[in-house]
């Protein structure tokens, strides 16, 4: 081992003992909940309170499909975000760029919690509102791949998937304590009281939670793989370059594999099922306490279904998982509206419940699937910007689409056929790739890593 590697950490890029291992997971998962809380409990807000609070003078439907515009804008970000947070984690390491995102998120998220409404300061209050989710777009663009290459790289070879699913958990955990808190407020201050002052506290409980994700991210060391390439000296200089010169074709197909899943899960991430649901005016009316803990429960399923994605794809492999998820998930986007349309709360929930499941299989294995996409010295490139674009291509405006799709044709039978066809497109996109599953990560096996997993450009 070389001198000037952290103790604890082997050649291979893995960890020796079982307390470095818990305290990476520990890390990765806590830190994405802090981020995944603030990024997601903005979308609930959206879908919530926003239109009416910051866009009002619009009138009633803008208003609400400006306030999810706001959701989808903070998207056109994150490859701002990527490209500064691949270029940084490339040169820099992968533990800096964590730092930085969580504490920009963090502010951000604080200060839209005082930020004064439309009625109070004018046109100033949605010029701020969405300064700020800009700042949360960029923040979220750059914490992913940090975050997973941490987990994945600090691995053992056969538990990739497992350990890549950590911070993956962040996500359904970011969302459960996003829609638990809101639902909270929704009963301690019902009605107006909610309006006025309840939807501001779990954005300001933000910073709380800011200062635990950086004191637990703060004793992680560097990515092992990272710190070989630091010592060799091996860091590229413009990994941006070298990341679309080489692998452009793999970049926008890995884009597509997100995208799918991404868009399925904005129906409730991205506000859409909470607004359409929680309407006054439209077709259900039901109670927004009841829905938020609708979402709150999905939010438990699709925590336990990411790790068992995370978990099968080290038994059956990163692609077998995929295909079987986008499976599950099409004969859940298929059952979605009957079910909420329902008008009962118990089988709104069910239905959430069950889109979960293919949620949470093609979004497991994700983390190890992209990290073994790409070589190890353009590796945070890679998976951040592949990321950030299924983001935009995905769940961007997923809730803005739906909502346009409802107003034009008046029926979810097209927001139906809306999420099949994405979750078509990201089932075509997995099975354009080979299955990397225990390719070496370390920067020894560049050779072998710069071979296209695009299935008839080359053999692996």
């Amino acid at each position: 081992m070389s001198r000037s590697q952290p103790q604890g950490f082997t050649p291979t890029g893995t960890i020796s003992t079982p307390k470095d291992r818990r305290r990476v997971v520990f890390a990765t998962v806590v830190g994405t909940t802090v981020e995944w809380y603030d990024f997601f409990l903005y979308a609930s807000a959206a879908g919530l309170v926003f239109g009416q609070l910051f866009f009002a003078p619009a009138g009633p439907g803008i208003a609400q499909i400006l306030s999810f515009l706001t959701v989808g804008l903070s998207f056109l970000f994150r490859p701002l975000g990527a490209f500064l947070a691949g270029h940084l984690g490339d040169k820099y390491g992968r533990r800096v760029v964590l730092m930085l995102t969580l504490i920009m998120m963090g502010a951000s998220t604080t200060l839209i919690g005082v930020l004064p409404t439309y009625e109070v300061i004018g046109v100033a209050a949605p010029v701020l509102l969405i300064l700020l989710r800009v700042l949360q777009g960029i923040s979220a663009g750059g914490e992913w791949g940090g975050a997973v290459l941490m987990a994945v790289e600090h691995a053992p070879k056969t538990k990739r998937s497992l350990f890549g699913a950590s911070p993956q958990l962040g996500v359904p955990l970011g969302l459960l304590l996003a829609s638990g808190m809101l639902a909270l407020m929704a009963v301690i201050a019902p009605g107006d009281a909610f309006f006025a002052w309840g939807w501001r506290v779990p954005f300001l409980l933000s910073f709380v939670l800011i200062l635990v994700g950086y004191y637990v991210r703060k004793k992680v060391e560097e990515s092992p793989v990272f710190v070989e390439l630091a010592e060799r000296k091996e860091q590229t200089r413009m990994p941006i370059v070298q990341l679309f010169r080489k692998h452009s074709l793999l970049v926008i197909i890995a884009a597509f594999v997100f995208a799918g899943n991404n868009a399925v899960g904005y129906m409730t991430t991205g506000g859409y099922i909470q607004r359409y649901a929680t309407d006054p005016k439209g077709p259900l009316g039901l109670a927004t306490a009841d829905v938020l803990g609708a979402v709150t429960l999905s939010a438990v399923t699709w925590l336990l279904f990411t790790w068992l994605g995370g978990w099968l794809g080290d038994k059956i492999g990163r692609r077998n998982t995929y295909i079987i998820g986008w499976l599950s998930m099409l004969v859940a986007i298929v059952a979605l509206f009957p079910l909420v349309n329902s008008g009962s709360i118990v089988l709104l929930t069910i239905g959430l419940m069950l889109l979960t499941v293919g949620l949470g299989l093609t979004y497991g294995p994700q983390a190890a699937l992209y990290a073994e996409l790409f070589p190890a010295s353009i590796r945070f490139s890679g998976v951040s910007i592949a990321y950030a674009l299924g983001a935009i291509l995905g769940g961007a405006f997923a809730p803005t689409i739906a909502t346009a799709l409802v107003e034009s044709t008046g029926t979810t039978v097209s927001v139906t056929v809306y999420l099949a066809i994405m979750a078509v497109l990201g089932l075509v996109a997995t099975l354009l790739l080979r299955d990397r599953s225990g390719i070496p990560l370390g920067p020894d096996h560049e050779a072998e890593q710069e071979v296209s997993p695009v299935r008839g450009l080359s053999k692996v």
